[in-house]
């Protein structure tokens, strides 16, 4: 059924038309996802052995990349759980261990493959532990080759004026600023079609 799809003829009526383009366009990136439905990644870089698919899930991007897939932006779930309520020394160190280690791997295989140039991670997370519970903050890490070392904002410290009203941390670098930067500087998109009041966000030069 799938390949008789593609092959859906073009006609005259615009409406049908565009379902002929975009069933061609689908069954074109099938066939060029076929190969890997096995799930045997060809890589010299070793990934991490875990029963979770992240490791895994980052070698199939890789060699995704190396066969020239058409993909331009991608979003994987990193491992673990990351509210702990107990046993946090355990459950938080290994998935972020995982995460670390994995990350490792993927840069590494870009690297063995000549494509670390042409990929910029970027690893975030919504939730954060604050000084009283069940607070909320944000962190955003850069990884790849390109990437300038730098760190954007600061800590605001645990003193009273670190803190909101609600007794948060106070943030320090806008999420929206680093949006709006990577937006121009690495997909070359104006920002102001993506975020909303794009031109009141600073810029922090993202790439060396």
């Amino acid at each position: 059924m799938l390949d008789a799809l593609g092959t859906f003829p073009p006609v005259a009526d615009p409406a049908a038309s565009k379902v002929a383009e975009v069933t061609q366009q689908a069954a074109t990136l099938r066939a060029r996802l076929r190969p890997f439905e096995g799930g045997d990644w060809e890589t010299t870089v070793p990934y991490p052995a875990s029963q979770d698919r992240f490791p895994s899930r980052l070698a199939g991007l890789a060699a995704m990349i190396a066969a020239g897939l058409p993909l331009r932006c991608v979003t994987i779930t990193a491992p673990g759980m990351y509210d702990t309520h107990a046993d946090q020394t355990n459950g938080l160190s290994t998935a972020l261990d995982l995460t670390a280690r994995s990350l490792r791997s993927f840069q590494r295989d870009l690297e063995s493959r000549g494509l670390a140039d042409r990929v910029l991670v970027l690893l975030w997370s919504e939730f954060g532990r604050r000084a009283e519970q069940n607070g909320s903050a944000g962190i955003g890490l850069l990884l790849g080759s390109r990437v300038r070392s730098q760190m954007l904002g600061e800590f605001p410290g645990l003193t009273a004026s670190g803190f909101d009203s609600h007794g948060n941390l106070k943030a320090t670098f806008d999420f929206r600023s680093l949006y709006c930067s990577l937006l121009e500087q690495w997909f070359a998109t104006d920002a102001a079609a993506v975020v909303p009041n794009a031109a009141s966000f600073a810029r922090a030069e993202l790439l060396g």
